[in-house]
């Protein structure tokens, strides 16, 4: 069996992990592996070349992809979607993996749509892929997150300060939700629920008025601009709030354990479901148990954040 594979879209700290689970299982089951470099784009320009175990040696550790990632407009269009299904049945190619978020797997179910064997593996930092509880990347990006705000905590309380912190999420949720709670966030806002500014300025007094020391709101970028965010609650309470935006530290950096060991089962689960002759699906791991979900059932949908995961974070805060 000869199995391609790509990496697309937003690059996440484990894709590498995945790509070397996946060339390194399939070499040692007597498989052939190719990569599909600049993803979508890359195999429209017939960017395929074979990948060996060395080709994929001390990869485990590093953050973005040796694949290299794109975003192609061109591969949107049914003309180019065939012309890449032609690439891949030319060069005899029985499946194509495909490591990535929502756009990434949209692309894949529209290969698999043009007669191409697909298998998807969940990867972004947003963890908002249904069909898996946890996507590649997000304990990194979690844990970087968490390391930045810890630094700014110390400077907000050493000035007693308010201070916002803006991390990616445009759609989603998660990646505020779950660094706020590990940080003791007083306030986290994110897009899935509806923002009361009246609310959020009430809680900003509340922390002055018990002497507390500092005042950490993290905000999901999908719930509003942190600028916007500081206007409001200086009109409200007369307290200028300081904005630190996190950007794109977020997805770089060496993968956690967490985020290779992860990525490892996902590649592994992919070559099995290959094995097993399972096509236009994405790999997952739900409960902690192996799980292959329809494309059709994946793409277009998000997973949202736990209301009471939300709810926990004001108890102990309060």
């Amino acid at each position: 069996m000869k199995i391609a594979i790509l990496t697309s879209g937003g690059d996440a700290p484990g894709m590498n992990a995945a790509v070397r689970a996946v060339t390194r299982k399939a070499l040692s089951l007597g498989h052939e592996v190719f990569g599909i470099k600049y993803g979508y784009k890359g195999l429209l320009d017939g960017c395929i070349e074979p990948l060996l175990a060395r080709d994929v040696g001390g990869i485990l550790e590093m953050g973005g992809t040796i694949l290299r990632s794109s975003r192609s407009e061109e591969f949107k269009s049914e003309e180019f979607q065939k012309k890449a299904a032609r690439n891949i049945m030319e060069r005899g190619i029985d499946y194509v993996f495909a490591v990535g978020g929502n756009g990434t797997q949209t692309g894949l179910h529209a290969l698999a749509m043009q007669g191409v064997k697909t298998i998807g593996i969940p990867s972004t930092i947003d963890n908002d892929l249904v069909g898996t509880d946890m996507t590649i990347g997000f304990d990194t990006a979690v844990n970087t997150a968490v390391w930045a705000i810890d630094k700014i905590r110390i400077t907000a309380t050493s000035h007693e300060r308010t201070f916002i912190v803006e991390v990616m999420g445009r759609d989603s949720g998660f990646l505020a939700l779950y660094s706020g709670l590990s940080c003791g966030a007083d306030t986290i806002l994110v897009p899935e629920y509806e923002i009361d500014l009246n609310e959020v300025s009430s809680r900003v007094i509340k922390s002055r008025d018990k002497k507390k020391h500092h005042h950490i709101i993290v905000l999901a970028e999908g719930a509003g601009h942190a600028k916007w965010l500081a206007l409001e609650i200086a009109e409200r309470t007369g307290i200028n709030p300081y904005v630190s935006i996190l950007g794109y530290i977020q997805r770089g950096g060496s993968p956690t354990a967490f985020d290779r060991l992860h990525a490892s089962k996902l590649g592994s689960l992919a070559i099995d479901a290959a094995i097993e002759g399972h096509t236009d699906c994405v790999v997952g791991l739900i409960d902690g148990k192996p799980a292959l979900t329809p494309s059709n059932q994946v793409i277009g949908k998000l997973k949202k954040p736990d209301r009471e995961m939300l709810k926990l974070a004001y108890q102990l805060h309060d």
